[in-house]
């Protein structure tokens, strides 16, 4: 578990505006940014980003950078590619059915274009010299009406491609039955040879749903959410009982009563969720404890809360980067455990650690 490369990703609403200085340094992105031992991943949004919609049409998509919308056709997408050279990228594709009451009919022409650029990017890609390493994830579209979900699967399977992107499920898109049961019958439609990747997912609960439903990867900004929001991941995904992690029970709890009593919905990304703890909060100020007993990460063996809430409240910077130290190390940590209660045939067990769902 612990010799799995590290992914990075890297969104082309962020390189499209530096295409020109990326292909003056001709050696990737991969050595540009430094990300030399990792796998590296090229997407066509940032998913912590919210994305208008409108902006798409038979021949183009758009993506926004810092200096605003940049539309891009399929040969413009795939030059990029080609500057990026990463190990395997996202197609082009329609994506603008997230919205909910997104009509029949617009559903249907998402999934048509979606086929029409995977087709395209892979005419292209099959000739380039620049991408013979590179592989192509197609994109499986349908917002929520399961016989466009279905259609989507079963056409881009047929393409050659080495995995699948499974987009629009993102969370505050749909509730998580009706994600757990298109994603269900999805997979069924999907080589089982070949890894389907689900973006905008991670809440822990949610990520564990879509395990079981078929899901291999996931593309997930939630420790950066949790970051943003001043608080720090907190809670228990051990499987063996010597390395549970104490008093988490404790601190999970009085998050979940935090959500409870101030009528927070999940499906709110701005919110607190009952997986952290917010250490804004007055009652951390004199508490000389590590954010989490028994983390290994910098943060944790270096600090206590209540530095992190004298940074938090005083707005010092680097209140944000410890948090986003810990929460990465605790969120991978959690994944560690996912793999682990998978090749042990133990996702009962983790479930009732994460969800907290205890048995006398």
């Amino acid at each position: 578990m612990s010799n799995l490369p590290s992914v990075s990703q890297v969104t082309l609403s962020h390189i499209a505006e530096h295409q020109e200085a990326l292909e003056e340094f001709k050696d990737g992105f991969r050595k540009f940014a430094g990300l030399h031992d990792t796998v590296l991943y090229c997407s066509l949004h940032d998913p912590a980003t919210p994305c208008p919609t409108g902006h798409t049409t038979s021949k183009t998509v758009s993506v926004w950078g810092s200096g605003g919308r940049i539309e891009l056709t399929v040969a413009k997408f795939m030059a990029l590619q080609k500057t990026v050279q990463p190990d395997w990228y996202q197609s082009m594709a329609d994506g603008e059915t997230w919205p909910k009451n997104t009509s029949r009919k617009r559903v249907r022409k998402s999934v048509d274009r979606s086929l029409a650029h995977l087709d395209e990017c892979l005419l292209v890609h099959h000739k380039s010299q620049e991408l013979e390493s590179v592989e192509v994830f197609g994109v499986v579209e349908g917002g929520d009406i399961l016989e466009e979900r279905l259609r989507s699967a079963r056409e881009t399977a047929k393409r050659p491609v080495a995995g699948f992107c499974l987009d629009g499920l993102q969370t505050g898109c749909m509730d998580q039955a009706l994600r757990t049961q298109l994603i269900t019958a999805v997979t069924t439609e999907l080589p089982e040879d070949k890894p389907r990747l689900l973006q905008g997912v991670g809440r822990p609960d949610e990520v564990l749903a879509c395990v079981e439903a078929g899901v291999d990867l996931f593309e997930s900004f939630f420790p950066f959410q949790v970051t943003e929001r001043g608080c720090a991941l907190s809670f228990s995904f051990h499987i063996s009982p010597e390395l549970a992690v104490p008093a988490l029970d404790e601190e999970r709890d009085t998050a979940g009563e935090a959500l409870q009593n101030g009528d927070l919905s999940l499906d709110d990304q701005t919110q607190m969720t009952s997986f952290e703890i917010n250490l804004k909060d007055e009652r951390y100020r004199d508490d000389f404890r590590p954010v989490v007993e028994g983390c290994g990460c910098y943060c944790c063996k270096n600090h206590q809360r209540a530095y992190l809430h004298h940074l938090l409240v005083t707005n010092e910077m680097l209140a944000g980067v410890l948090l986003m130290i810990h929460n990465t190390t605790h969120y991978h940590a959690f994944f560690g455990a996912l793999r682990e209660a998978l090749a042990n045939d133990e996702m009962d067990l983790l479930k009732r650690r994460v969800l907290g769902e205890r048995k006398d």
